[in-house]
């Protein structure tokens, strides 16, 4: 009898068929997430103009749901390290497509509200699952490429909204654009049948012969006998909790995350919910500026494609300190409203940077937090990420209907990029500190 430990395994195999199935499974998931974040900024100038809001009354519409999304980051994610993965994919899919379906039959801004709040939640219980289903199904060495990968089908999501938008609203209203919604949700037996769950759950589960059948999935070198027994080393650990983030020498890097997570989601859902109506202010047509935000969204994908496999040779932290201070640059430039070509370079910069960061920095936490604790701290870092995200509709609206010079918004813009910057500056001294402190420590307990 043997005991053969999974995660020792997963990174010394080859990355196999079964496992790309997983990314693969993910990053659809993640297309109709983004699809779901980024079509609300795709209405909003409709809205404005049916409805009769104000700018700050219409950021304020934006931001339920991202109140939903901290509290399903904060509540989902950690629930899921208790009742397994797949459950917690499954029961976010299921909240945010059948309330995006149902947004498209409100009739007022406290229907859509409600509605956008109950999506929220689905949509930020997903993220965080999804990320540490990935992370656990990718050899080590891989681990920053494939979450990316991964990932890019948010930015996706948000192409496909853009697009959509462009021949939808101005033919048929914005209804439909959330009606588009009942599509992904016939796919939900097929998560239920093909999505594996945790190995590292169905092993602290006591699950044996469910963890024997996914693990023959696997391309590795240790093929099961019929009395072997699996472990995982990375499972192991106390149970799921906030504090278990601050331990282990881990204060000031949780902390330094949960800064840069907030200024970066600030920035996400400030670009993603006011760049058309912004454009379209500064004299842009209409499809001009739903391709804004097509652009970045598809920088968004790029830069996570780009950042991860930069982040897997190079570490993930340094490559996030230069694309947050290529977002600072890229922001306040936008605000000059410069010829179209260079407008849309500068679009697709800010959507790697910003969008592409927030991937990155989701895969950073990923590798930070053992397997017992990851989706809680996935779940956390996204929660506090979240409070961002409310706070950057919010604060455009604000700003944008002082009638402030573009100019002088997007300088104010940029600040979070810059604090972003700084914060995962002092993570990366600290990560590398943590680094240079394990083989003394474990020289010193040696007996």
């Amino acid at each position: 009898m043997r005991s053969i430990d999974v995660s020792e395994a997963i990174d010394s195999g080859r990355f196999s068929r079964f496992q790309w199935s997983v990314v693969v499974m993910c990053g659809l998931l993640l297309v109709v997430d983004g699809y779901d974040v980024f079509v609300a900024g795709t209405v909003l100038p409709t809205l404005i103009k049916e409805w009769g809001l104000t700018k700050p009354e219409a950021g304020i519409l934006q931001a339920w749901a991202l109140f939903g999304m901290m509290f399903g980051a904060l509540v989902l994610g950690p629930l899921a390290d208790k009742i397994g993965r797949k459950k917690g994919v499954t029961i976010s899919f299921m909240l945010f497509t059948l309330a995006t379906l149902c947004t498209g039959f409100a009739a007022n801004p406290e229907q859509f509200k409600a509605l956008r709040f109950v999506a929220g939640l689905g949509c930020g219980g997903l993220m965080p699952n999804a990320v540490a289903l990935v992370n656990e199904y990718a050899p080590k060495r891989m681990r920053g490429t494939m979450v990316a990968l991964m990932f890019s089908g948010y930015s996706v999501g948000g192409m496909v909204a853009a697009m959509l938008a462009i021949w939808v609203i101005p033919t048929m209203g914005w209804q439909p654009m959330f009606w588009a919604a009942a599509v992904p949700l016939l796919a939900l037996p097929l998560i239920l049948w093909k999505l594996p769950e945790s190995l590292g759950f169905l092993i602290r589960q006591g699950r044996q012969q469910e963890a024997q059948a996914i693990y023959a999935k696997l391309d590795t070198s240790s093929a099961l006998e019929a009395l072997d027994v699996l472990v995982c080393s990375e499972a192991k650990g106390p149970a799921s909790s906030v504090v278990e983030l601050f331990r282990h020498n881990r204060t000031v890097r949780t902390l330094m995350l949960w800064v840069s997570f907030f200024c970066c989601l600030l920035l996400v859902f400030l670009l993603s919910s006011w760049l058309p109506k912004v454009m379209q202010e500064a004299g842009y047509a209409q499809k001009a500026s739903m391709l804004t935000l097509f652009s970045l969204n598809f920088g968004g994908m790029a830069g996570a494609i780009a950042g991860g496999w930069l982040g897997d040779r190079f570490g993930l932290p340094k490559v996030v300190v230069v694309f947050f201070i290529a977002a600072m640059a890229s922001i306040a430039l936008i605000g000059y409203i410069p010829s179209v070509p260079v407008l849309f370079t500068l679009v697709f910069i800010a959507g790697a940077t910003t969008i592409g960061t927030q991937i990155l920095l989701y895969a950073s936490v990923a590798q930070l937090y053992t397997m017992s604790v990851r989706s809680t701290g996935l779940g956390w870092a996204s929660g506090v990420g979240r409070v961002g995200a409310i706070v950057g509709p919010t604060l455009g609206g604000v700003l944008l209907a002082k009638e402030m010079p573009l100019q002088q918004s997007f300088l104010i813009f940029a600040i979070p990029a810059a604090v972003s910057a700084v914060a995962m500056l002092i993570f990366a001294i600290s990560q590398q500190r943590a680094g240079a402190a394990a083989p003394l420590l474990t020289a010193t307990q040696a007996p």
